[in-house]
């Protein structure tokens, strides 16, 4: 029986299922019947939690994950997410972060979701510029009228976070964390536990490489977000390899894998769901797993402990994250050139 927990009114399991890599970001990706079969199965294994947004692959992402969950939806939590950006078929003549451009962003999200209503809403990033108590506020008449269930917040600061709870109670904030990525810990996680808000931690297990199945960045190719983010150049890689030895040595005294020891640090605090990607039945059984691994308060203290003297080479931005379409374009004018140099070749 999966373990649970509480953000709010939510009962979610504790580990979630971040759907992104059925569509794009992380390499080939399966085909539509191999996606919905596994979303389909990640359910049958316990889990009750998935998360997509209406950006990733430009809304194709929520379409497939409404049609895998409609013959069970009222039986699961859907988290989607909204971004500050105009995305196409969005325009209107006020910001996107008005109440005219989030109405029509939840009305398409919930068309393409096949669901009247949507469990978790979530500002996927929450711009510097923008007033986050506005948003609060609209957030609050959807929930009124039963389009949304709750809200949240995707990578605020304590100040953003705290500016739009005061005016409509948040249930969750989104962002990076993992053994890789604590800087929440700072400020934001400790808010949440206080103030009872939950906390999804997506990119928990940082994109594979603490599974410890990935050993150089050439094994990242095409539409692979990785091959961007500085943490995994070939150089980067090799560096953080000591915080693989820290887990390593962990799972082999809980005598199971890295990626379990990975999301069992990142559950320890009982507020925290992690998101992992799970493209196949065995990854599926074994994320689900770690939600039976128990870390002990002893055995978190100790690897808190020997975290502090180990040095993080990279990070994960957005900027370097948006490099990848321009490889992409890149690469796809060349061949595109090469393919026209090709025919003129043949014409000679």
């Amino acid at each position: 029986m999966m373990k649970t927990r509480k953000f709010g009114t939510l009962e979610i399991s504790a580990v979630g299922l971040g759907c992104m890599g059925f569509t794009h970001g992380y390499g080939t990706c399966p085909n539509e019947e191999e996606s919905i079969r596994l979303i389909r199965k990640a359910y049958e294994e316990g889990c009750t939690f998935f998360d997509t947004a209406e950006i990733y692959s430009c809304y194709k992402n929520e379409e497939l994950v409404g049609k895998a969950l409609k013959p069970f939806r009222h039986e699961i939590t859907i988290s989607t997410k909204f971004t500050p950006a105009v995305l196409p078929g969005q325009e209107n003549p006020e910001d996107k972060l008005s109440r005219i451009g989030i109405r029509q962003a939840v009305e398409g999200s919930l068309r393409r979701l096949q669901t009247d209503y949507i469990d978790l809403y979530t500002e996927h990033r929450v711009p510097k510029e923008n007033d986050p108590s506005e948003v609060a506020y609209w957030m609050g008449e959807l929930i009124n009228e039963g389009k949304i269930r709750a809200w949240g917040q995707s990578e605020p600061t304590l100040e953003q976070l705290k500016a739009a709870h005061a005016v409509t109670p948040i249930t969750a904030v989104q962002s990076e964390y993992s053994l890789m990525e604590r800087k929440w810990e700072a400020d934001v996680i400790p808010y949440c536990k206080a103030e009872g808000i939950g906390f999804v931690a997506y990119s928990p297990m940082a994109g594979g490489f603490l599974s410890g199945k990935y050993h150089s960045a050439a094994e990242f190719k095409g539409d692979d977000v990785r091959r961007v983010i500085t943490r995994y150049s070939e150089e980067n890689m090799r560096a953080n390899r000591v915080l693989l030895d820290l887990i390593n040595r962990y799972a082999e005294e809980k005598h199971c894998t890295a990626a379990q020891i990975s999301l069992a640090w990142v559950m320890y605090s009982g507020h925290i769901v992690p998101i992992p990607g799970m493209r196949s039945d065995a990854r599926i059984l074994e994320n689900l797993g770690a939600a039976e691994v128990a870390i002990t308060a002893d055995e978190y203290a100790a690897m808190n402990e020997a975290l502090s003297h180990i040095t993080i080479h990279g990070n994960r931005t957005d900027e370097d994250i948006a490099k990848l379409g321009t490889i992409e374009g890149q690469q796809q004018t060349v061949a595109k050139a090469e393919r026209q140099q090709t025919k003129i070749n043949k014409i000679k």
